[in-house]
């Protein structure tokens, strides 16, 4: 099995006593997935199924708002494996939000922040808004990658937010910024190829997209100008790696841009030193 690293890995489901009712329509009606999704996830099951799947490290979705307790058992007990993505971001209270980012980076194993554009505010805010300049501005000082939701999203809420064309002007004013558009782009894939093709602080993460189902648009890139722009994430356990895996290593890939999606892609822009380039 090819080496992977799993880049975005949900852990602290199993927190919440209830799930709010759009959790419960992505699971039942969009991802048709079973009752157990968003159980309490075990340490020993979580290794077993990376280890299977010959992955070697993931970055478990955490948030500044509402610490997950079970990310940062895991990343404190097994730091050779585990890593955070940190959301929970309020950017209309900025100057708080961003000291316990910078506080959170220099306590913790953080390998990004992370933001969804429809999922607060009303779905109000595109990334092009000034409302995210701060955020972008500690990200690029601290060389922290910085993750964003694009594409329309599963649940019942408003998605003209999450157009990747938002990221045109965040890239020109931000070049420094380590930038990630997450969840795929459906259906604007075309239009996050393009921006990709302009600005080399752009990647695209997978997460959330069955491997099986990516277009050709996107692969036929992978396999030319976009060897080192596309990361492979599951967004575990909604999609389990035990699926995800086998279906990325049954894409048409030649071998080495398959170890690039699944492993020396994530490897270069999330874990090389920050002051590196991208």
């Amino acid at each position: 099995m090819t080496a992977a690293i799993d880049c975005l890995v949900n852990v602290h489901f199993g927190e919440t006593e209830k799930q709010p009712g759009w959790m419960l329509k992505v699971r039942d009606d969009y991802f048709k997935g079973p009752s157990s999704m968003y159980d309490q996830v075990e340490l020993s099951a979580l290794l077993d199924e990376m280890d299977e799947m010959g992955v070697r490290r993931a970055i478990l979705l955490d948030s500044l708002s509402k610490p997950s307790v079970t990310a940062r058992k895991f990343a404190t007990a097994r730091p050779d494996r585990f890593t955070l993505g940190m959301g929970g971001l309020d950017l209309l209270r900025p100057m708080p939000t961003l000291r316990k980012l910078a506080s959170a980076v220099a306590d913790l194993p953080v390998s990004y922040a992370v933001m969804g554009p429809s999922f607060w505010g009303d779905g109000r805010y595109p990334a092009s808004d000034a409302v995210y300049y701060p955020l972008y501005t500690k990200c690029a000082e601290l060389g922290l990658p910085l993750c964003l939701n694009t594409g329309i999203p599963g649940p019942p809420i408003p998605g003209e937010a999450q157009h990747p064309i938002h990221l045109d002007r965040v890239c020109i004013r931000f070049p420094e910024l380590r930038l990630c558009m997450i969840h795929g782009a459906d259906p604007w894939w075309d239009v996050a190829i393009r921006l990709m093709l302009k600005y080399p602080n752009l990647r695209l993460m997978t997460s959330a997209w069955s491997p099986k189902r990516l277009p050709e648009t996107l692969l036929h890139y992978m396999r030319t100008r976009g060897k080192d722009r596309v990361i492979f994430g599951s967004d575990w356990p909604v999609l389990p790696m035990r699926r995800v895996i086998p279906e990325a290593a049954a894409l048409d890939l030649p071998p080495e841009v398959l170890d690039n999606y699944l492993h020396h892609n994530a490897e270069k822009f999330f874990f090389a030193d920050r002051n590196s380039a991208v």
